[in-house]
């Protein structure tokens, strides 16, 4: 594969620099076809190869993908099993691409639940892609945002009552360097597949104020033109934070007592 190089459509507006998936229907996927729910899950490397590829080439500077929640755990155990197989697989078979697309990778979440050879490889894949100087891919596993922010609240209160922090100088900011990866942007665009319309526990608080955009179709299917059809629709959206748009005209404000027609 040839080396990363910026090659970005004209989608007509914005384009994000934090993209966040949650990969869904993968079983839904296999199900649909008369196939045991891990077809759906090795089918959907595919999505995450090309997504992957096509995000660094049109240079999103991070891809967050939801791989395996806290949740995930409670699934049936040979599900469980084959998923750390497929992961450890991954770590090992994409390095390749990779390195080709300059592609930094880091894995968040509650990493030391791993199975011990999956995270040798996720931390082997990590220090090598270390230096890679284009876009940062990180992978959700074992994560979940509730978990995620209940560990910085624990980390901080240690910081507090050790005397390195003052509560009086605790904001936002300060609770953002206490996250799993506090380098990571808040995501302009959230996207979901396969139909669903929920958060699911993922980035609760790095998400407050990304684009949503929710994909018909299950994570195998989602490819090149179903990531396009969710860049033009960010395009055309307008984000405010809360505020209004500078160019806006500000209305003229009634006066007390006065009462238009």
């Amino acid at each position: 594969m040839a080396s990363a190089s910026v090659s970005r459509p004209d989608f007509g507006g914005a384009f994000p620099e934090h993209i966040a998936i949650i990969m869904d229907g993968n079983g839904r996927w296999a199900e649909k076809r008369k196939m045991r729910r891990i077809f759906g899950h090795r089918e959907g490397i595919g999505s995450v190869r090309e997504i992957t590829t096509e995000c660094a080439h049109m240079g999103v500077q991070s891809l967050t993908l939801y791989a395996f929640s806290v949740e995930n755990w409670k699934r049936p155990q040979p599900e469980v099993r084959y998923l750390m197989r497929l992961l450890r697989r991954f770590l090992i078979d994409e390095r390749p691409t990779l390195m080709d697309n300059d592609v930094r990778l880091r894995g968040i979440g509650c990493l030391d639940d791993l199975p011990e050879e999956s995270l040798a490889e996720l931390r082997k894949t990590e220090e090598l892609t270390a230096n890679n100087p284009g876009m940062t891919l990180r992978l959700a596993l074992s994560y979940g945002g509730r978990t995620e922010i209940a560990d910085a609240c624990r980390k901080l209160l240690a910081d507090v009552l050790a005397g390195r922090r003052s509560p009086d100088g605790i904001h936002e900011e300060t609770l953002r360097e206490y996250l799993y990866d506090p380098e990571t942007p808040d995501p302009d665009l959230m996207i979901r597949t396969a139909g669903e319309m929920r958060l699911s526990n993922f980035l609760l608080w790095q998400a407050s104020y990304s684009e949503f955009y929710v994909a018909q179709k299950c994570w195998p299917e989602f490819r090149k033109p179903e990531l396009y059809e969710a860049l033009r629709e960010y395009a055309g959206r307008v984000r405010k934070f809360g505020g209004l748009i500078q160019d806006a005209p500000t209305p003229e404000l009634e006066k007390p007592g006065e009462v238009r027609p």
